[in-house]
C-alpha cells in the first residue's frame, strides 16, 4: 500500500506562485510513476505532470502548464512537488497527487486533494 497526503493548495491572485507536496510513504518501489492532476468544476479529471519516482526525472507535463509549472521530487522529505509559477484563474482546480506502480498500469493510488483557486 502506498499513501499519498496533498498539502499546499489555496487562494491567490493570477500571476502569483503556490507549491503544492505530495507527502509519500508506505511500499512505493523505483519503478512507481508519480503525477499530478487537477479537476475543475464541471470538467473532467486532467493529468498535469508526471515524474519517476526512482529517477526524479519528469516523465510527462501538459501543454497549458508548460514552462510555468514544474514537477520534482524531494528526497529528504520523500515528497513530491508541484511548482506552480504565473498562476491563471484557469488553473482553478482541485489538485490531486496519484501513483501507479508502473507506466501501463493504472493510477490507484490518490491523495484526498487540495483546493487551488486562482483569482482574476
Amino acid at each position: 500500500q502506498v499513501q499519498l497526503v496533498e498539502s499546499g493548495g489555496g487562494l491567490v491572485q493570477a500571476g502569483e506562485s503556490l507549491r503544492l507536496s505530495c507527502a509519500v510513504s508506505g511500499r512505493i518501489r523505483s519503478s512507481y510513476i508519480m503525477g499530478w492532476f487537477r479537476q475543475a468544476p464541471g470538467k473532467e479529471l486532467e493529468s498535469v505532470a508526471t515524474i519517476s519516482w526512482g529517477s526524479g526525472i519528469s516523465t510527462d507535463s501538459a501543454d497549458s502548464v508548460k514552462g510555468r509549472f514544474t514537477i520534482g521530487r524531494d528526497n529528504a522529505e520523500n515528497t513530491v512537488y508541484l511548482q506552480m509559477n504565473s498562476l491563471k484563474p484557469e488553473d482553478t482546480a482541485v489538485y490531486y497527487c496519484a501513483a501507479r506502480s508502473t507506466t501501463v498500469t493504472p493510477y490507484n493510488y490518490w491523495g484526498q486533494g487540495t483546493q487551488v483557486t486562482v483569482s482574476s
